[in-house]
C-alpha cells in the first residue's frame, strides 16, 4: 500500500474484503445435540433472552413457567414451537426432558429456584444477582460443591464481550501502566420518562410486576445496574474490594418505592486502588465517548493510559476508546550563554491539551508477518478506517448471544463458565454490602459477609 493512499482507495479495499467474505450462513445443529431447556420467569428479561435464544441452535426451549398467562403467551410467541407451560416452577423441574433451566425471576426468588434446580439435577443459568441475602451466599456455595458436575452460570454478559476481554488483556499486559482507579456510571432519566413512573403501593403488597421498586423483592439500583460494573472492576483489578462506603437517597422519583433513586459509592480495592460509582435517576448524560452514548460506561485509569468502555446492545455497538498518557517527565539540563536551567521533558505536551482517543483494535488486526499481500492490505485499510471514524469496529456477536451459547456448550463439555459461581457470588456480595453501607452510613468491610447477617437499615427519603 502506497503512503499516499487516498480515503476512497481505502474504502474500496475494505468494501472488497467485505464482499469476499460473503454472506454468513447459519448451520443448524442437529436437534439431538441441542440442550433442552426450560425458562422460569417470562417477564421483560425472560422474554428478552428468549428473543436471543430463538436464534441459537445449541439450545431448544421445551418448557416455560410464569404465574402470568399473558406473559407466557408473549414468551411462547417469541420463542416459537410448543414448549410445555407451567405456573409452578417445581412442576417444570420435575420434567425429565428438561436438562437445564434459565432463571429470570424477581431477585428474591433466585436462590430458592436455583437451589431446587440443582437438587433436581438441572444445569442452571441464573440472571444476576445470583443471590439476595447474605446467608444465601454460603448456602449456594456449599450446595454447588455437592453438585460439581452441574453447570451454574451467572448472567454477567460483559465477561463474554470481545471488547471487555481485550481491555482485560491490555490491563494484564501493562499497556495502561499500573491501573489504580476506575470510575463507572449508569444514569437514567426516570423523571422525564412516563413509562418509568409506575403506579406503586407502599411496601409492594400485591404488586410483583413492579418488584424492582421494593426492598422485600429487590436490591434496587445496585442490584440492577451497579452489579454489572462492579463486576467489571473486580475483573480488571483481579480481586474483589476490601470495603465500600456511599450515599443513597430517594430524591425525585416519589412513586411509592422504598429503594434509592440516587446512589453514590466508593469501593476500596487491595493495593490502594479504588472504583467510584454513580447512578442517578434524573439525567442520562454521560461525558464518555464525546457524549455520543448516554447512560452507562466505565473508565479504566492507569499510569500510562485510560480506557473508556461500554457494552453494546441490540442497536448500538460496543465502544472502547484508548487515551495515552503523556510521556513520563524527566529532568534535563539546558545551558545557554549565561546560565544553566532545568527543563521537564514532556511539559509542552501536557500544556498543549488532552490526547486524542485511539480506537481499540482486536487481535485479528495485529500484523503477524504471515499475511498474504491482500490480507495485509485489508488490515491496514481497516485500521485506517477505524482510526478516522469512517468505520466502527463491532463484535461478531452480541455478548448476550455469546453467554447463552457458551452456557449450552459448557453443559455439553463440562467446562467452567467465565461468569461462574464465584464470580456471581462476589457480585452478589458487592450488592448486599453496598446497600448495607448506604443504609447504615458507614464503611462496610467485605469480610463482614462471613457474619451472614442481613443489612439492618432501610431506604429513607433523605
Amino acid at each position: 500500500m502506497k503512503d499516499d493512499l487516498t480515503r476512497r482507495d481505502v474504502v474500496k479495499i475494505a468494501g472488497a474484503a467485505a464482499a469476499m467474505a460473503g454472506p454468513l450462513i447459519r448451520t443448524a445443529r442437529a436437534d439431538t445435540n441441542a440442550v433442552q431447556f426450560g425458562i422460569i420467569g417470562t417477564g421483560s428479561r425472560g422474554t428478552y433472552l428468549l428473543k436471543h435464544l430463538a436464534k441459537i441452535d445449541a439450545g431448544r426451549c421445551v418448557a416455560m413457567c410464569d404465574i402470568d398467562n399473558d406473559q407466557l403467551d408473549k414468551a411462547q410467541k417469541t420463542i416459537g414451537g410448543s414448549p410445555k407451560r407451567f405456573k409452578d416452577y417445581r412442576e417444570l423441574l420435575a420434567q425429565k426432558d428438561v436438562e437445564a433451566v434459565i432463571v429470570t425471576t424477581p431477585l428474591f426468588l433466585h436462590f430458592p429456584i436455583t437451589k431446587d434446580a440443582l437438587l433436581s439435577g438441572k444445569h442452571v443459568f441464573c440472571e444476576k444477582s445470583l443471590v439476595f441475602r447474605p446467608e444465601e451466599v454460603h448456602a449456594l456455595r456449599a450446595l454447588k460443591a455437592e453438585h460439581p458436575k452441574q453447570v451454574l452460570q451467572t448472567g454477567l454478559q460483559r465477561r463474554y464481550s470481545k471488547f471487555y476481554q481485550t481491555a482485560k488483556d491490555m490491563v494484564d499486559k501493562g499497556v495502561l501502566g499500573k491501573v489504580t482507579a476506575m470510575h463507572c456510571q449508569w444514569h437514567r432519566n426516570m423523571v422525564n420518562t412516563p413509562s418509568a413512573l409506575w403506579t406503586a403501593k407502599p411496601g409492594g403488597e400485591g404488586n410483583l410486576k413492579n418488584w424492582r421498586l421494593y426492598r422485600k423483592y429487590s436490591g434496587g439500583l445496585v442490584a440492577e445496574l451497579t452489579s454489572h460494573q462492579v463486576d467489571v472492576a473486580d475483573w480488571m483489578f483481579g480481586t474483589g474490594p476490601e470495603l465500600v462506603m456511599g450515599w443513597g437517597s430517594i430524591d425525585l422519583v416519589n412513586d411509592g418505592r422504598d429503594v434509592y433513586d440516587n446512589v453514590q459509592l466508593i469501593y476500596r480495592y487491595p493495593g490502594k486502588r479504588q472504583m467510584t460509582y454513580s447512578s442517578v435517576s434524573c439525567n442520562q448524560h454521560s461525558p464518555l465517548f464525546g457524549s455520543s452514548r448516554p447512560q452507562m460506561g466505565e473508565m479504566i485509569m492507569g499510569t500510562d493510559g485510560t480506557l473508556h468502555l461500554t457494552v453494546g446492545d441490540d442497536t448500538n455497538p460496543a465502544i472502547c476508546w484508548w487515551y495515552r498518557e503523556p510521556p513520563k517527565a524527566t529532568t534535563v539540563e539546558k545551558t545557554d550563554k549565561s546560565k544553566k536551567e532545568n527543563y521537564v521533558a514532556g511539559a509542552t505536551m501536557v500544556a498543549g491539551g488532552a490526547s486524542r482517543p485511539v480506537p481499540l483494535l482486536f487481535d485479528d488486526l495485529a500484523l503477524t508477518g504471515k499475511e498474504s499481500f491482500l490480507d495485509k492490505e485489508v488490515k491496514f485499510a481497516r485500521r485506517w478506517l477505524y482510526s478516522k471514524g469512517v468505520m466502527v469496529q463491532e463484535e461478531a456477536r452480541n455478548p448476550v448471544d455469546t453467554e447463552l451459547e457458551s452456557f449450552f456448550q459448557n453443559v455439553r463439555d463440562g467446562g467452567t463458565p467465565r461468569a461462574n459461581i464465584e464470580v456471581g457470588l462476589a457480585d452478589s456480595v458487592a450488592v448486599i454490602l453496598s446497600n448495607q453501607a448506604m443504609d447504615e452510613g458507614r464503611k462496610v468491610y467485605f469480610n463482614e459477609i462471613e457474619k451472614g447477617s442481613p443489612a439492618k437499615g432501610k431506604a429513607k427519603n433523605t
